[in-house]
């Protein structure tokens, strides 16, 4: 593509000059045949045209900003002219800034090439202005902005439901430059991909919502920045397994996507032809909770992104699948069988079923990445000692061993001169760790149900300090 645009240049430019020649010639020689003068100057601005809409097309964004920016956060984005080696554009460096503007005024960019009257920035960005540089080795012609940050944002009035992270802004990197020693000036601009401003980490999930549906489902050439308010579930199922494979590295199946759709549809599913609306998609709460499905979805893809990618990777989750399902599935098999399914009623948790002795199955109060930064879904497995075979006859050590944060018989000492304890994972009334002894532990059971409707027990697990030598 680069090569191509810079050889279109060079040929287009060459034959503006042959042109320009041609004129020269003809009024030095005095020659002025009937209608010739009209063609070349017909000819001269046509081929003028053709330039400047190369010029303006090739002027690019390299780098996408973060399309979810955090206020006072740092952020970076890089811009190149693709044509600006063959042009010299270089020999008079120009300058690039950047300012946000908001969809309204992407809106009259695009119809009058410019922001008109009421043309300021809708927010402050620090360090947005930049020289071009070219690369010699390369010959691109291009400028890094390495160390922008958002300072201040003006939103528009909120109608509705709507909310601040449903706003879309754009960042509008703009130039000018010269050709021919000054002959030609180019004004160009570029717009970013929409962007999502907010000020707090939690208000991320809804500001992904927001972006993921933009590029998923938005028309090209459409008006900034307008997107369909119903989606065919086929389309928004594709969207939801490659977003989850570029986080987790193995995409969604068929089993999963449908599992999903019962949910996004409320136990209403049809057909992958049926519609999904915006609302069901991240507004409405599901089904006696108090979250949306993207945000249910959004969270089971960050705890698997951040504390669970290899198991997932391995298959060893099943994680999509109904609390009965997997009951229906543990209840025929032998003592001590388990599997991995991601939490309905807990936001980024994920519960271990097993099947017991007496074919009663249990599901353990679902962990979450909080757990996970204390102590691995590995190595809390390793310390469950009931637990005996992944689902449906995969040994644990087999399924799970290279996970195993190595045991060492004696821990080392940390600088402060302390000993570190070793945390192990107990449910009290149930087989504890065979590697340490809890005689003062109470051996009663600790059932409970956190779900009103549940009627699988809940049994919840603590983490206990064990003394090493």
């Amino acid at each position: 593509m680069f090569y191509r645009c810079e050889s279109l240049a060079e040929l287009i430019w060459t034959n503006r000059q042959q042109i320009k020649e041609v004129d020269r010639l003809k009024q030095k020689l005095a020659l002025d045949p009937p209608g010739v003068r009209d063609a070349l100057a017909q000819l001269l601005s046509e081929i003028t045209q053709l330039l400047s809409s190369l010029v303006t097309s090739t002027f690019i964004i390299e780098k996408q900003p973060p399309q979810v920016m955090k206020t006072n956060t740092r952020f970076t984005a890089t811009v190149r002219l693709l044509v600006g080696g063959k042009l010299n554009v270089h020999m008079t460096p120009p300058q690039v800034k950047v300012t946000i503007i908001s969809e309204a005024q992407a809106n009259i960019l695009l119809k009058n090439d410019k922001l008109g009257k009421n043309g300021d920035a809708s927010g402050e960005i620090l360090n947005n202005t930049g020289t071009m540089e070219y690369q010699q080795a390369t010959r691109q012609l291009s400028v890094s902005f390495r160390n922008m940050q958002l300072k201040k944002i003006k939103r528009a009035e909120k109608k509705g439901t709507e909310s601040v992270m449903d706003e879309k802004f754009s960042l509008h990197f703009q130039s000018q430059f010269s050709v021919g020693g000054g002959e030609l000036v180019f004004h160009v601009w570029t717009l970013s991909l929409p962007v999502v401003v907010i000020v707090h980490g939690n208000q991320e999930p809804h500001a992904w919502a927001t972006v993921t549906w933009d590029n998923a489902f938005s028309e090209p050439g459409r008006v900034p920045f307008t997107v369909p308010d119903k989606v065919p579930w086929n389309k928004v199922a594709e969207t939801l397994s490659l977003k989850f494979r570029a986080a987790t590295g193995r995409p969604l199946t068929d089993e999963n996507l449908c599992f999903l759709a019962q949910k996004a549809f409320r136990g209403n599913f049809t057909d992958n032809n049926q519609l999904l609306s915006w609302a069901q998609f991240c507004k409405e709460p599901l089904n006696e909770r108090n979250f949306t499905f993207w945000e249910w979805f959004y969270a089971v893809m960050k705890l698997t992104r951040e504390h669970l990618r290899g198991p997932w990777m391995d298959n060893a989750i099943l994680g999509f699948i109904r609390k009965k399902q997997a009951e229906e599935m543990l209840q025929n098999c032998p003592n001590g069988t388990f599997l991995l399914r991601f939490s309905d009623s807990e936001l980024g948790g994920i519960t271990i079923a097993w099947v017991s002795e007496n074919q009663e199955v249990f599901m353990l109060q679902p962990f979450t990445s909080k757990d996970f930064g204390i102590r691995s879904l590995a190595d809390r497995i390793s310390d469950l000692n009931h637990l005996v075979n992944l689902y449906p006859d995969i040994p644990k050590d087999i399924a799970f061993n290279k996970y195993y944060t190595p045991f060492q018989d004696s821990q080392p000492t940390t600088s402060n001169g302390y000993v570190r304890p070793l945390l192990v994972t107990q449910i009290p009334g149930w087989n504890g760790p065979a590697s340490v002894s809890y005689p003062n532990t109470p051996q009663h059971s600790f059932l409970q149900s956190p779900d009103p409707g549940r009627d699988t027990p809940s049994v919840a697990s603590r983490s206990l300090e064990g003394d090493v030598s």
